[in-house]
């Protein structure tokens, strides 16, 4: 995949972002001009994973800062504006934090906004190639055979879904680069296929041999031994290594346990919030029902039926083997903590 594909980009007066709801598709790019349009792209998963829509966030605080000085906001207006931009999707700590970073040159006028705004993009780049070589050098001594490793992943967690080169597919691609990697098996993500219309449009672009399986498939081809490894993000980490990610992951997590393969995590230390205590202090967001009962636009449950649709789930910190971020692996099932890395 080309180094410069760019989910999240800054034009000089609006903010691009690949439609990542057409993809495979269709390549577009969303043109955002106004906080409206912003927020609905993040919840509408225009752009998703946390380390993009903590870049979109970030830039939002721009937005709004040109969208108040158009409209004849006060200062208290625009400041309300970015806390809807803030509160977009409330799992991913990954946005609050950006916001917030980039909140504190707000007093300092749209060219600093929009300086932070660059160095939270550009150092989430060199965050990510940095964790995808600690997990790439972690992984290869755990595993201890000198062959190409068969790893698993769930989600999206490549260049779209952050400012650039990706988390847990970071690590994949470094493997690759190393010719340490015989194949991928990418579980598809329901309800809405993050890994059948996303991850296996990054590995194609790669050049990554993979296969794309259902969710329910993912424990089965863990336990036949078919995996030495599975690589997943996050959208927040608990002070005690709870982790939430999208939905199915846990799953993955307990048959890697169940399997004695490792389980490895890659975020940034940007998804790591030491305020929330464990994994049952994060609120997890319920997307709408539509998305379970309904298969494209055309209903496939009774009409009886409620759906329940949550968009994450917790993974115990005791089921993850490493964390890796740009500072390093942690092993976390042996007791190291992400605080750790922030210190």
């Amino acid at each position: 995949m080309p180094q410069e594909l760019r989910a999240v980009e800054w034009t000089g007066e609006s903010l691009a972002l690949i439609d990542q709801t057409l993809l495979p598709q269709r390549t577009e790019t969303l043109d955002v001009r106004d906080v409206d349009t912003l927020v609905d792209a993040i919840q509408r998963l225009v752009v998703r994973g946390a380390p993009a829509i903590g870049a979109a966030g970030a830039y939002g605080v721009a937005l709004a800062l040109i969208e108040g000085e158009r409209a004849g906001w006060s200062r208290d207006e625009i400041r309300a504006a970015v806390a809807r931009v803030r509160a977009a999707r409330p799992t991913a700590v990954n946005l609050m934090v950006c916001v917030d970073r980039v909140m504190t040159r707000f007093d300092e006028g749209l060219d600093a906004v929009l300086e932070e705004a660059a160095a939270v993009q550009r150092e989430d780049v060199e965050a990510n190639r940095a964790m995808g070589a600690f997990g790439a050098d972690w992984l290869l001594e755990l595993v201890g055979e000198d062959r190409p490793l068969r790893i698993l992943t769930h989600c999206n967690t490549g260049a779209l879904a952050t400012a650039g080169w990706g988390t847990a597919l970071g690590v994949i691609r470094e493997l690759h680069a190393r010719g340490r990697l015989e194949v991928v098996y990418a579980d598809e993500t329901r309800p809405l296929l993050q890994g059948s219309r996303l991850t296996a449009w990054e590995l194609v672009q790669e050049g990554i041999p993979h296969y794309v399986q259902a969710d329910g498939a993912a424990a089965g081809t863990i336990l036949r031994g078919e995996v030495d490894a599975a690589i997943v993000g996050a959208d927040r980490i608990a002070a005690n290594g709870d982790t939430a990610n999208k939905v199915g992951t846990v799953g993955v997590a307990l048959a890697c346990a169940d399997a004695g393969i490792p389980f490895l995590v890659a975020a940034p230390t940007t998804t790591v919030d030491l305020a929330t205590k464990t994994g049952d202090d994060i609120h997890i967001e319920l997307r709408g029902e539509a998305e379970v009962l309904e298969w494209g636009g055309v209903r496939t449950a009774p009409a009886e039926s409620r759906g329940h649709n949550p968009a994450f789930d917790v993974t115990p910190g005791r089921l993850v083997t490493g964390l890796a971020t740009e500072r390093g692996v942690l092993e976390v099932s042996a007791g190291q903590l992400p605080g750790d890395h922030l210190k």
